[in-house]
């Protein structure tokens, strides 16, 4: 049983999965994502994605957030996963 990570944005992961929050890349929500809990070492699940994939929803802190994916395209995640 191993450990593996893997770097991606929030944008990418696939419902059910898990991540940590490494950084935000800066945008015109930078402030509001932080305000919202999306800080480094914050651990993050993806929750709901719509039927077309936009928007999605996230679990962070015990809040339920709904993110575009533009917005999620701008928070860098290590998904962890078994192999």
């Amino acid at each position: 049983m191993y450990f593996c990570s893997m770097k991606l944005t929030l944008a990418q992961m696939n419902p059910g999965r898990i991540g940590i929050v490494l950084d935000i890349t800066p945008s015109h929500v930078s402030t509001k994502l932080l305000e919202l809990g999306f800080v480094s070492g914050s651990e993050v699940e993806v929750v709901f994605q719509a039927p077309l994939k936009d928007p999605i929803a996230v679990d962070i802190n015990g809040s339920i957030i709904s993110l575009r994916l533009e917005e999620a395209a701008t928070i860098l995640i290590e998904e962890k996963f078994l192999l």
